[in-house]
């Protein structure tokens, strides 16, 4: 069985709370060692001795580097869900909150620009063997967005916003990476597109 498939399996039943603690260990060893140096900063074999894990374990995690950083940006994502949570967005319409929320989370990234960019850069290099991890990262910033706008059964017009959303927010974070957007250019490419929330609301067609 290939490398990836034996993680995929491994993965896709629950883990034990040892199993689980040792993961742990090692997304934060793999963001702590991103945030030092960047993408090139992770190798596999420093990722292995600084969360105390076998190297043969961690390829069970984790077939690659590009598996494992695309988890440990969901797993960032999902810690920033936590705190946003504890502070929602206070904009007054949806389109105002998710862009607040959004905003919110890009500076959690440039506060630390080496793991954002190696993250991103897991991402774009991701293959079809990447997919179960890239799936998560979809799911969560879909999750973090229907929060921000109160949804709990978004329609289908409402994913497809959502989805233009999560792609736009992806591809200011390469060009800001890239130095081709200022801090000031996303923002207004984030709160434009977030008024498609406006335009797929209850009242749109009225």
């Amino acid at each position: 069985m290939p490398a990836e498939a034996r993680a995929n399996k491994a993965l896709s039943s629950p883990l034990t709370e040892r199993q689980e603690a040792r993961r742990r260990r090692i997304l934060h060893a793999s963001a702590q060692l991103a945030s030092r140096g960047g993408f090139d900063a992770v190798q596999m074999r420093e990722v292995a001795e600084s969360s105390q894990v076998a190297l043969g374990t961690l390829y069970r995690y984790f077939p690659s580097k590009v598996h494992l950083l695309v988890a440990t940006m969901q797993d960032q994502l999902e810690h920033m869900h936590g705190t946003l949570r504890k502070k929602p967005p206070a904009g007054e319409t949806a389109a105002e909150r998710v862009a607040e929320t959004l905003m919110r989370a890009f500076r959690a990234l440039q506060r630390e620009p080496h793991l954002a960019d190696a993250m991103v850069r897991a991402l774009t290099f991701a293959d079809r063997s990447v997919s179960p991890e890239v799936d998560q990262v979809s799911r969560q910033t879909t999750v973090i967005i229907l929060d921000a706008m109160g949804l709990e059964s978004p329609t289908p017009d409402q994913l497809s916003a959502v989805r233009v959303i999560e792609h736009t927010w992806h591809s200011a974070l390469i060009t800001w990476l890239s130095g081709r957007a200022s801090i000031a250019q996303v923002k207004i490419d984030i709160e434009t597109v977030c008024r498609l929330i406006d335009l797929t609301g209850p009242d749109a067609g009225a």
